[in-house]
Order: structure tokens, then sequence, then C-alpha cells
């Protein structure tokens, strides 16, 4: 695993909104997102990936995102638990493991309603977990609010 540098988390720099990473594999869906987040007026940055090894790649500076400055940290991963190559369950796991991204906020956004995965992800370290809503406007809801508590309620770690 490639070591990750705090310096890298950029959490409350005045000058730059947080950046939200979306592990998400269905293109609706993340059309969906993308869409929700604008009609609710949400100026951060987001980058999104396919699957649990590009989620990993990406956050471990890996491959493709070995730039830092085209590929941030992000402040907060928004994690779709049935992900292709590495679901997010696992994924998940490793982020829980590695010193410094286990400090990146980790919400799961999924269909799933499943007692056994509200649990186990809580186990695994997981920060929030919310069923996907049905109808487009719930979605937005579901945005604005998360926004306004992680990115101006919530106290996060410093950037050193």
């Amino acid at each position: 695993m490639t070591e990750t540098k705090l310096k890298d988390i950029n959490y409350k720099d005045p000058h730059q909104s947080i950046i939200i990473l979306i592990a998400e594999d269905d293109e609706e869906d993340r059309m969906l997102l993308q869409d929700a987040m604008e009609e609710g007026k949400l100026a951060n940055k987001l980058f999104f990936v396919e699957d649990g090894e590009e989620l990993l790649d990406y956050l471990q500076g890996k491959d493709k995102y070995q730039n830092r400055d085209l590929f941030p940290l992000p402040g907060l991963i928004l994690l779709d638990l049935n992900l292709p190559k590495i679901d997010g369950r696992e994924a998940l796991k490793i982020i829980k493991a590695d010193p410094i991204l286990k400090r990146i906020p980790v919400i799961v956004l999924t269909t799933s309603k499943a007692e056994e995965d509200i649990v186990r992800t809580y186990d695994l370290g997981v920060n929030s977990f919310i069923t996907k809503p049905v109808s487009f406007e719930g979605l937005v809801d579901v945005t604005q609010t998360l926004s306004h508590y992680w990115f101006e309620i919530v106290a996060l770690p410093p950037r050193k």
C-alpha cells in the first residue's frame, strides 16, 4: 500500500471547497448524484470512480491517480457497497486500516436496507449509512443535508 501523507488532505482551507469522491458503478446513479448536487447548489468538486479497485488506486495515488494536483485526496467519500472488482465493504476495510485515509469520512450511499450491511459497515468504521432515496427530490435533500452536516457543522481534523 502506498503511504498517504496527511498534508495531502485539505479539510478546511477557505480557498478550496472540500473534494467529494464518489464510488459508484452505475452510470445513471452517478449522473443523478451529480445532478442532485447541482440542484442543491453544492459547489464541491466531485470525482467519480467506478469500482473498488479504482477507488483504492485514487486514494493511494496509484497509476493514473499519481498526480495529487489533478487528483487530490477527498475530504469525503460516498461509497456504494456493491462495487465490482473490490466491493465497498472490502474497500472500506482497507481505507479504515490506513492511518491517514481512515480520517476521511466515509458515507455509505447504497440501495441496501439490510440490517447485516448496516451493522457490518459500522463495525468496519463507516461514518454514516444512507439508503438511496427513490426520488430525485429525496436525493437532492440527502445531498444538501450531507453538505450541511459534513461541511458546516462537523469539525474535521486539521490539515498539517
